[in-house]
């Protein structure tokens, strides 16, 4: 069977920092001024590299997620970890809101991303500042790291996928 590593061992391997692959970029606020586009954007963990890093921690049978409806619409969903010395599951729980594209696909999401928060998983990403991120109304010549959007106006403009600050990078 296998063994859990120590208390803090386990955090330290839970709250390793993602690499830039595992993140994704999503613009929060933006809009148009006289100078031009200008757009905020947040950084968030995919729900495939939350699953990569409990199967590395735990193996693909050490963890399980559920999910349940939440009081007010929504999702909760409850990622458990199997408990070998005690053996049993210990669970954490959180929920989010269905969201508007693709309602409950985006609540499932959501709800286990903010579940593995409470794990530790990806918490630093919180300690990030808010970025402002490079923006043009020419589209980009198939140049990396280019994303479209479009204001609340319906403009489309350009915006360019910031660089992780090194600390936030993991190898």
């Amino acid at each position: 069977s296998m063994v859990m590593p120590m208390k803090t061992e386990l955090t330290k391997l839970l709250q390793a920092p993602f690499k830039e692959s595992e993140v994704e970029w999503r613009l929060q606020t933006c809009g148009k001024t006289a100078k031009g586009f200008w757009a905020m954007a947040l950084c968030y963990l995919t729900n495939r590299g939350i699953q990569h890093r409990l199967d590395e921690v735990f193996g693909p049978m050490g963890w399980k997620n559920e999910y349940r409806e939440a009081p007010q619409g929504g999702i909760l969903c409850g990622i458990s970890i199997y408990d070998d010395a005690k053996k049993e599951w210990v669970t954490k729980w959180d929920g989010a809101e269905n969201t508007q594209i693709d309602a409950v696909k985006g609540g499932l999401s959501g709800s286990m991303k903010r579940a593995a928060v409470q794990w530790g998983i990806g918490r630093y990403l919180y300690d990030l500042p808010e970025t402002f991120v490079d923006c043009t109304a020419d589209k980009p010549a198939k140049r990396e790291g280019w994303n479209s959007a479009s204001t609340k106006e319906k403009e489309k403009f350009y915006w360019k996928t910031p660089n992780l600050p090194s600390w936030a990078k993991g190898e």
